[in-house]
């Protein structure tokens, strides 16, 4: 019997990871529905996979957008039939520290990063759970895992993923449906050159802004490969032996493992000493990450 291939969605396929993936997904033999914004701007995507001999089908979405999802979903259920596993990719970043960060923003980056990915869970589940299989492999982040400084909203919206995960990982377990979280660190991205917004509206946060971008600066020197994140998700959908959490990526697995080891008053004690040289560091000594200055 003729095995079909599966019928994997992609969102946020336009750039970075999710381009990664969908590329990477295809030349393992699924047959892939990247999800982005517009399909007119999509032409280094359709560029990309025709270099790698492969073929992935567009869909028009916005994670953001809850009618903009189901016509997305419509349309890919139209044409596939079926959803076997949707990673759910697409996000936004975001800059700020607490004090000056407003609930509107918190709320702007949590409607995407969190929302899109359960728009979109909710988009593929109904047919899964009918099934009795599928895949939801969900990225967080590393500063889903500890209070990256500077970045609240992204740091707000990435743990809150994390937890809605977990919890989706138990509902849907006996329905056969595996449930998957990727935390990459750095990975090799055009968004990290973007990512100079630092809205220090009382100047009295200078340097928890320099030392944000002083830990990208480092990650950008080091960043490992958007293909390395790939991998590990294709592994993810297809292992025989799952597990809940996947660090990936420059820094993800000393920052996860240190965090989780550090004593009870390690991290504000991070956070208070004056100079960034000796801060550097500490972070180095608590989790084995270098984020001093080039040289």
């Amino acid at each position: 019997m003729k095995m079909t291939s599966p019928v994997t969605v992609v969102t946020g396929a336009n750039s970075g990871i999710g381009r990664a993936t969908a590329i990477h997904l295809a030349a393992k033999g699924h047959t892939v529905y990247g999800t982005v914004r517009s399909i007119s701007k999509a032409d280094k995507l359709k560029a990309m996979a025709d270099e790698a001999g492969v073929s992935i089908e567009l869909a028009e979405l916005d994670v953001a957008d809850g009618d903009s999802v189901r016509q997305g979903f419509d349309d890919i259920m139209k044409r596939a039939g079926r959803v076997d596993n949707l990673v759910n990719n697409a996000g936004v970043g975001g800059n700020g520290v607490v004090e000056e960060t407003s609930p509107k923003e918190f709320l702007d980056v949590m409607n995407v990063d969190l929302c899109g990915a359960v728009r979109c869970s909710q988009a593929v589940l109904p047919q899964m759970r009918e099934r009795g299989s599928g895949a939801i492999i969900n990225i967080t982040s590393v500063a889903g895992c500890f209070g990256a400084i500077a970045q609240a909203p992204y740091v707000a919206s990435k743990w809150a993923l994390e937890g809605v995960s977990e919890e989706l990982a138990l509902e849907v377990a006996p329905f056969g449906i595996r449930v998957a979280i990727i935390e990459p660190g750095v990975t090799k991205s055009a968004i990290f050159s973007k990512n100079t917004e630092a809205p220090n509206a009382s100047g009295a946060y200078d340097q928890q802004y320099g030392r944000m971008f002083g830990f990208y600066a480092a990650g950008i020197r080091q960043a490992t490969p958007a293909e390395e994140v790939a991998e590990i998700i294709h592994h993810a959908i297809h292992t025989d032996s799952p597990q809940l959490r996947y660090a990936v990526s420059w820094a993800a697995e000393g920052i996860i493992t240190g965090k989780a080891n550090m004593g009870p008053n390690d991290w504000a004690e991070l956070g208070a000493i004056a100079d960034d040289a000796g801060y550097a560091t500490r972070f180095n000594e608590l989790f084995g990450v270098d984020i001093s200055a080039a040289e």
